[in-house]
């Protein structure tokens, strides 16, 4: 199938109440989010959710859909640090090779707090993390299992921590194409995109079957799933979530440009 016919997701739950049902008109790419990036960026798919660390390095060739995005106000109980020490104890700190926002935020909020551990990278295997470095970064389904597995290593919430130092939203990730993608086809995804964020968000019937097999998948409680869908991650991006986004690529990206929208909303 051509690249036009391809939407990326991130291999992870938080992305279910837009992509559960929609592979019967698309070819799905699922990644992990920072892989996602590389595969917009060679025409590997037509969107996907990237970092929006990443968009903030690429911003020149991409543009944002509209709407869409990985969202929280406060909590968003998937991109967790965790350690054995306390936070203002921490001497090094193991970021995960699956993430770009989260080590970025990580960094920003650290030093926001006055501290200055030593970074480095690793796969995110919490175990392997942790016998090499004080902390652990985690985000996605990792997170949110090592966080019922092991809530007593659970040291920081990286959502609540910007919104208690901004007072805004926090968007992990947006949906991006490269600007010389075709608008037509473009539209015809955002569209098919908003349908199922739509159907998840006002059909009830359809919502519970969507966390039924989120929750299957990942072998958690019902009631943990929809109340990760309820209260932590959300899909639909206001405005005030918009100003959340550009406040976090200017303060902690360095990005000075306001983001630039494929198209306006539907």
């Amino acid at each position: 199938m051509s690249w036009n016919g391809v939407i990326g997701r991130v291999s992870f739950s938080n992305c279910d109440p837009i992509f559960d049902g929609i592979d019967e008109n698309w070819s799905i790419l699922p990644a992990p989010p920072a892989w996602l990036t590389g595969h917009v960026m060679r025409r590997d798919c037509l969107t996907a959710p990237i970092p929006a660390a990443d968009y903030a390095l690429n911003h020149e060739e991409l543009f944002l859909l509209p709407d869409l995005g990985i969202v929280s106000s406060g909590d968003v109980g998937s991109v967790l640090l965790f350690g054995s020490r306390s936070l203002e104890n921490m001497r090094d700190i193991a970021l995960p090779s699956d993430s770009s926002t989260s080590k970025v935020l990580l960094r920003w909020a650290l030093k926001n707090r006055g501290l200055d551990p030593k970074f480095v990278e690793s796969g995110p295997d919490i175990d392997t993390m942790l016998s090499k470095c004080d902390g652990a970064l985690l985000i996605g389904d990792r997170s949110l299992m090592a966080s019922m597995e092991r809530p007593d290593l659970v040291r920081l919430d990286l959502g609540r921590e910007w919104s208690n130092a901004t007072g805004l939203p926090m968007v992990f990730g947006v949906f991006a194409a490269r600007r010389d993608s075709p608008l037509e086809d473009l539209r015809a995804a955002y569209s098919d995109m908003m349908s199922q964020l739509h159907k998840f968000e006002f059909d009830e019937d359809w919502r519970s079957q969507v966390i039924t097999r989120s929750s299957h998948k990942l072998g958690f409680p019902y009631e943990r799933m929809d109340d990760y869908f309820r209260r932590e991650v959300r899909n639909r991006m206001t405005d005030t979530d918009v100003n959340g986004l550009t406040t976090f690529l200017r303060v902690a990206c360095g990005m000075e440009e306001d983001p630039t929208w494929a198209f306006h909303s539907e």
